[in-house]
């Protein structure tokens, strides 16, 4: 009997989706190419589960002239996907909405000659962009704001992003100014049913809010500012904070740091246990070389989240209240302590990168602005503050630890320092340590105003002031001709001699002045040095003439006939003691003033911020 004709024909190899032959219909299949598909080609093209990873391969292998080539093809593909969109058609709806994510993915963030008026022709046509751009960002704010679930919802925000990322230095993104988004992104946060739901759309609010924003008005700011739905800025606040410990958890990997005593191998061990906990807690491990390796990649792509923290922080005083008061969840950590963890973290290691030490900046400026507050300083000073904070270790010197809570303002203290001592290079990052010098300084500032005694060991601040002075004196000839540097010198300097003036009473005892005393004594001849070498008397901007008059004044007891000979620390200490009833301390005034925070100020690093956001969120939309 002859065998059946279906028997004959040969098994594929491998069996495609139906999709995967409409994508190549539609981008490979070079008959009549320009033509337009049929309606029958869309209606299946919609209902057809997308295979994102093909589409993102296929469209990858383009090179920007292919894609200008087969703009009949894309403008046809983005045109019905807004005409999908506008419709209430169901699962079709979804799958539009993650096409549009995966194409825009792909070709937006090739290397066009003009990257306008090439993206404005892959995708419409300038004859037709007005009206298409206009129904489809109108499509994305009404399914934003009404769509059925919550997961087309999140799929709209995802298209928002994908566009916004990879059209960002073009004239496209004025279509979503022109169309505020505000109140629809805001409904979905409100509506949201985790933190985890909170990213995409927050971190959109970051770029949207960016957009020229120091070149003309942007409606996203004025929102920001007008903003009081505490219900949404609670679930922002709880998703900046699980997306901090997320990026901790990066560098913990990598080199775990809880201090001995801490981790629960080490509990285990002391109850005989330990094989237990090796095997639950076991990682991998690196050498110094291949973690640095590891850490230079870091942060993760999430800390794109930071740069709508920084804005709504500069914007809002009720999210800057909610960031630093709002209470953790049972079992969470609180988010502020998260916030300042990560902080520590990427500060420890800004010098491995640029982009580090661009988000370190990021965070600094959010704590500044927290400090300048009056009334957050004094809750951040104060005992309703304590909370604890896991504080980076991985690179030596680390400061004492400390378990338990602790006053906020003592962990954001150690932070800074831990800024100060782990980024000394020649090529010094005077913006990082003005950050760091300033927020140091108006605590302090807040303390000695207030006459807050904190908790703390004041011995570490001071002793890494003087160590800053010190490298600052060693490699002067490295150092003179950076930007604003002089700033950074009257900063360090006047701090110093705040502490002097004011420590009793904001040091928690008297020990820890005498302390500070004996420090600027001891460094005397550093001082002199350091004052000849930058010219510091010629200047009326700083103190130095009061530390120099301090350690003047006790080199004199010291070389005095009855104490010629060498003396231990402790009769040193007991000079500083007795000293106290002969000084004349002559200080400026206004050493605890300082200038707020101007935005302008900033331009710079801002719009690099916006630059480093954007590439961040084009990997996060591609590994969709």
């Amino acid at each position: 009997m002859e065998a059946s004709p279906l028997v004959k024909q040969a098994r594929p190899e491998t069996f495609q989706p139906k999709i995967v032959h409409l994508y190549e219909a539609l981008f490979k299949d070079d008959t009549d190419s320009e033509a337009e598909k049929p309606e029958g080609f869309w209606r299946e093209f919609f209902l057809l589960k997308p295979e994102r990873g093909f589409l993102q391969d296929l469209l990858a292998e383009l090179s920007p002239d292919d894609v200008l080539s087969l703009q009949s093809q894309t403008q046809q593909l983005f045109s019905r996907s807004v005409e999908c969109l506008k419709k209430d058609s169901g699962l079709a709806h979804l799958h539009a909405l993650e096409t549009l994510t995966t194409f825009f993915s792909a070709v937006l963030r090739k290397k066009y000659t003009n990257p306008s008026s090439d993206i404005i022709a892959v995708l419409a046509g300038l004859d037709q962009v007005d009206t298409i751009f206009t129904d489809f960002v109108g499509a994305l704010d009404t399914i934003i704001r009404n769509g059925k679930t919550l997961d087309v919802r999140q799929s709209a925000v995802e298209v928002v992003l994908s566009i916004t990322s990879g059209a960002y230095q073009t004239s496209l993104l004025t279509y979503f100014i022109q169309r505020d988004l505000f109140p629809a992104i805001m409904k979905f946060i409100q509506e949201s049913d985790s933190p985890t739901r909170v990213f995409e759309p927050f971190t959109l609010l970051g770029l949207l809010a960016n957009y020229n924003k120091f070149e003309s008005q942007n409606p996203y700011q004025y929102r920001l500012n007008d903003f009081v739905n505490e219900a949404a800025i609670q679930k922002i606040v709880r998703c900046v904070g699980q997306t901090c410990q997320k990026l901790r958890s990066q560098y913990v990997d990598i080199m775990p740091d809880l201090p001995e005593g801490w981790s629960i191998s080490t509990t285990l061990n002391m109850m005989g246990l330990g094989a237990i906990g090796s095997r639950a807690n076991q990682k991998p491990s690196y050498d110094l070389e291949g973690a640095k390796k590891m850490f230079a990649k870091l942060p993760g792509e999430e800390a794109a989240l930071l740069l709508g923290t920084y804005d709504f922080s500069h914007a809002n005083k009720l999210f800057c209240l909610n960031l630093v008061t709002l209470p953790a969840e049972k079992g969470e950590e609180q988010a502020i302590s998260s916030f300042l963890s990560l902080t520590s973290y990427l500060l420890q290691h800004a010098f491995l990168s640029t982009r580090a030490t661009n988000y370190a900046h990021l965070s600094l400026m959010v704590f500044r602005l927290l400090i300048e507050d009056q009334l957050l300083c004094k809750r951040i000073c104060s005992d309703a503050s304590q909370v604890a904070v896991r504080l980076c270790r991985q690179r030596q010197p680390s400061l004492p630890a400390v378990r338990g809570d602790r006053i906020l303002a003592a962990s954001v203290l150690d932070t800074m320092i831990d800024g100060i001592n782990h980024n000394l290079r020649r090529r010094l990052d005077v913006s990082l340590y003005t950050l760091c010098v300033g927020i140091m300084l108006r605590i302090v500032s807040y303390l000695s105003r207030s006459h807050t005694r904190l908790q703390y060991h004041w011995s570490q601040l001071f002793r890494s002031l003087l160590a800053l002075i010190r490298f600052l004196t060693s490699y002067a000839s490295d150092l003179k001709s950076l930007p604003h540097f002089e700033s950074l010198l009257d900063l360090v300097v006047n701090l110093l001699a705040l502490s002097l003036s004011a420590g009793e009473v904001f040091l928690p005892t008297p020990a820890a002045y005498d302390d500070l005393f004996y420090k600027v004594v001891e460094s005397g001849e550093t001082l002199v040095k350091f004052r000849d070498t930058y010219d510091l008397a010629s200047r009326q901007s700083n103190s130095i003439g009061t530390l120099i008059s301090v350690s003047m004044h006790y080199k004199t007891m010291l070389d005095s006939d009855g104490m010629k000979r060498n003396l231990t620390s402790t009769e040193v200490a007991e000079v500083i003691k007795q000293g106290y009833e002969t000084l004349s301390l002559q200080t400026k005034e206004g050493l605890d003033g300082w200038e707020r925070y101007r935005e302008a100020d900033e331009r710079t690093l801002l719009k690099k911020m916006a630059r480093a956001t954007v590439s961040d969120v084009q990997v996060l939309v591609q590994a969709k």
